[in-house]
C-alpha cells in the first residue's frame, strides 16, 4: 500500500505540473510533446479511487461489528477539517499571488461555493470521497450479500463503466446541460463517475491472495500489455485531435474508454511492482528506500492537499519568465520544475506531520498532550 500510494501521488503532481508547463507554452512542437505524452498520465486518479476501495473493505468487510456512525465521524472529521481549511487558505494564498484584492464578504462567499462544489484547487477527489462514504454501507452490503456473485459484480460495475465513458466522450458534449443537476453537469465530481474503481478496490480487498496469486504469476504479460496501451495513447491523441477534431479539453479528457482499460492496466502494474517491492523491502540494502517510501506513504494526503501552494509558486516563476524562454527550454526544464512542485509539497506536508497541531491539517493529526 505504501509504494502504490507513493506512486499514485507522485504520478498525479506530474500530471499537474506538465498542465502548468502546458499552459505556458505556445503552439510549438514541445507543446506537441507534452500534449500528446499527457494522456499516459491519466491513470492516476483512477489509481487514487482504487486504493480508497482496497483500503476501506480491508478495514470494514469482515466487521461485523463496525458502527455506522462512527465511522462517518472518523472519515469524515479526518477528512472534513482540511478539505475546509485549505479550500479558505488557498483563497487567501491565491489571491495575495496574483494582487487580487479579496475582501471578507467575497471570500467567505467563495468559500462557501469551494467547499459546496469541490471545484477549486484539486479538491474534487475528497468531494468524490465524502459521496463515497455516505454509500459504504450500501457497498457493504452488496458484497456480504451477494457473496457468491463478487465476479458478476465487478463485470456489470465494468460494463457501467465503460458505457458511462462513451456517453461522457461522445453524447455528453452536444448536449444541453443548462438545467441539469450540478454533479450531473460537472460529472468528474460525481462518485459513479469513478465507481468501477471503487468495485475494483473492493474486489481485490476480499479475493487478494487469489488475485496477488494470479497477477505475479502473470505478471510479464501484464506489464507487457500496460506498456502497449501507454504506447496507444499516443494513437489516442492523434484520434482526437486530427480525426475526430476534437476540442483540447476534450483530447485530453480522463473520462475515456480508452484510458479506463489503460487505467485498470496501470493499476494492475503498480500492484506487482508493489508486491515485487514487499519481498525486498525489509532487506538491509532496501532500508533507506523503504522508510522514505514509508513516511512518503503518510504524507501522500498531505501532499494532495498542499500541492497547490507549489504549483501556484510555479505557475508565478514562469509567468514571469514568459516570452524569454523558449518551448524547447521549457520543455528540457519540466523535470527541474517537477522536483520543485514534489519537493515543496512534501516539505509542507512534512512540516505538519511533525508540528503539532499542524498534522491536522494534512489528516495525520498529533497528539499534543500525552499521558504519562
Amino acid at each position: 500500500m505504501d509504494l502504490m500510494r507513493c506512486i499514485f501521488i507522485f504520478g498525479v503532481l506530474a500530471n499537474h505540473t506538465t498542465s502548468v508547463f502546458i499552459a505556458n507554452m505556445t503552439d510549438s512542437y514541445p507543446r506537441l510533446i507534452l500534449l500528446a505524452t499527457h494522456l499516459m498520465l491519466h491513470f492516476t486518479r483512477m489509481g487514487f479511487m482504487f486504493i480508497t476501495g482496497l483500503v476501506l473493505f480491508l478495514q470494514h468487510y469482515n466487521n461485523l461489528d463496525m458502527k455506522l456512525f462512527k465511522f462517518w465521524k472518523k472519515r469524515y472529521k479526518g477528512s472534513g477539517i482540511p478539505y475546509l481549511f485549505w479550500n479558505g487558505f488557498f483563497l487567501f494564498f491565491t489571491a495575495w499571488m496574483t494582487g487580487e484584492k479579496l475582501g471578507w464578504g467575497n471570500w467567505f462567499s467563495n468559500w462557501i461555493w469551494a467547499v459546496i462544489h469541490g471545484d477549486h484547487f484539486y479538491m474534487y477527489y475528497i468531494l468524490v470521497t465524502f459521496q463515497l462514504y455516505l454509500l459504504f454501507p450500501m457497498m457493504l452490503w452488496l458484497f456480504r450479500k451477494f457473496k457468491n456473485y463478487h465476479v458478476l459484480i465487478l463485470v456489470i460495475s465494468a460494463l457501467i463503466q465503460l458505457f458511462f465513458l462513451i456517453w461522457a466522450k461522445y453524447i455528453y458534449p452536444i448536449q444541453n446541460h443548462d438545467n441539469w443537476p450540478y454533479l450531473f453537469r460537472y460529472y468528474g465530481n460525481f462518485v459513479f463517475s469513478y465507481q468501477f474503481y471503487f468495485i475494483a478496490g473492493a474486489f481485490t480487498s476480499i479475493h487478494y491472495q487469489k488475485i496477488k496469486h494470479i497477477f505475479t504469476t502473470h505478471r510479464r504479460i501484464i506489464y507487457s500489455i500496460t506498456g502497449l496501451l501507454a504506447l496507444g495513447t499516443l494513437g489516442l491523441y492523434y484520434i482526437n485531435e486530427r480525426i475526430l477534431k476534437l476540442s483540447e479539453h476534450y483530447t485530453e479528457l480522463i473520462h475515456q474508454p480508452y484510458l479506463m482499460i489503460y487505467a485498470s492496466m496501470m493499476i494492475c502494474s503498480v500492484l506487482c511492482i508493489s508486491w515485487a517491492y514487499d519481498q525486498h523491502r525489509l532487506e538491509p540494502r532496501w532500508s533507506w528506500f523503504e522508510q522514505l517510501v514509508s513516511i512518503s506513504s503518510k504524507l501522500s494526503f498531505g501532499v494532495y492537499l498542499t500541492q497547490t501552494v507549489a504549483l501556484t509558486f510555479l505557475l508565478k516563476f514562469l509567468g514571469s519568465l514568459k516570452g524569454e524562454l523558449s518551448n524547447w527550454l521549457l520543455l528540457l526544464g519540466l523535470p527541474l520544475g517537477y522536483i520543485a512542485v514534489l519537493g515543496g509539497a512534501w516539505l509542507i506536508s512534512y512540516f505538519c506531520y511533525k508540528v503539532p497541531p499542524f498534522g491536522i491539517l494534512i489528516g495525520r493529526p498529533q497528539k499534543i498532550f500525552r499521558k504519562k
